[in-house]
């Protein structure tokens, strides 16, 4: 008797595990944003390996311009520029689109995989923060700017910087559709909407790109975010700050 007792513990163990499997597996297919193996799609949510498909990008220009395509991003790619460790060959500049966050100033022109990653953070993060603290959407993101040969913090030695490829961008502050401006500088501190509006993006960014820093990592980032899309490989380690 024990034994057919322990027995049928174990075959009801072994269904509840294949149900369990079952579930997930059903559950997975309805999220192929949350399988490493899928495509990238900018029309889908946020995924668990959506920030490491969109890194991923880097290098695979025609994936990329395809992606935005898709997903109707208005855009001009740029000609390829730089040289050495200052090269960079993807570089796209948004067009200004009706109900579109505007970059300011807009000649800007950052790596594919990082506009692919600008448009998600308006799409999913941005404006949905926005709407909900605020009412209403964000008209305009200013930067600091993305495309610049130098070194990191601008070292005469060391590594280059994401920017020495276009692979970055520095934000700012945010321009809401009434005209406020909500900086980085000015608003991050503090319990209010402002900051809580900062905080909510600045975390929504560590999902798309490889590393996000903001003023709690150093003083050097006391008025901006730095995002931007490095490669580290699959498995690869991210930054968020």
């Amino acid at each position: 008797m024990r034994t057919l007792h322990l027995t049928l513990r174990r075959l009801l163990l072994i269904g509840g595990f294949i149900i369990l499997l079952l579930l997930a597996y059903a559950w997975l297919r309805q999220r192929p944003q949350d399988l490493p193996w899928t495509d990238l799609d900018l029309a889908q949510p946020i995924g668990l390996f959506t920030g490491r498909k969109l890194a991923a990008l880097t290098g695979d220009t025609a994936t990329c311009k395809a992606l935005l395509d898709r997903a109707g991003v208005d855009y001009v790619a740029m000609d390829p520029g730089g040289a050495d460790q200052c090269a960079y060959a993807d570089a796209v500049r948004l067009r200004a689109e009706e109900g579109a966050i505007a970059l300011a100033p807009s000649a800007v022109a950052p790596s594919c995989p990082v506009i692919a990653a600008l448009k998600l953070w308006e799409w999913q993060v941005v404006q949905p923060a926005a709407q909900r603290i605020y009412g209403q959407p964000v008209r305009t993101i200013r930067h600091f700017g993305s495309y610049s040969c130098r070194r990191m913090y601008g070292r005469s030695q060391g590594d280059f910087s994401e920017h020495a490829t276009a692979d970055a961008i520095d934000v700012a502050a945010f321009v809401l559709k009434d005209g406020r401006s909500v900086s980085v500088l000015h608003d991050w501190k503090g319990e209010g909407k402002d900051a809580g509006f900062l905080r909510d993006v600045r975390d929504g960014a560590c999902d798309l790109f490889s590393t996000v820093l903001s003023p709690d990592y150093n003083a050097a980032h006391r008025d901006h975010f730095h995002l931007d899309q490095a490669e580290r490989g699959a498995m690869g380690g991210r930054a968020c700050r």
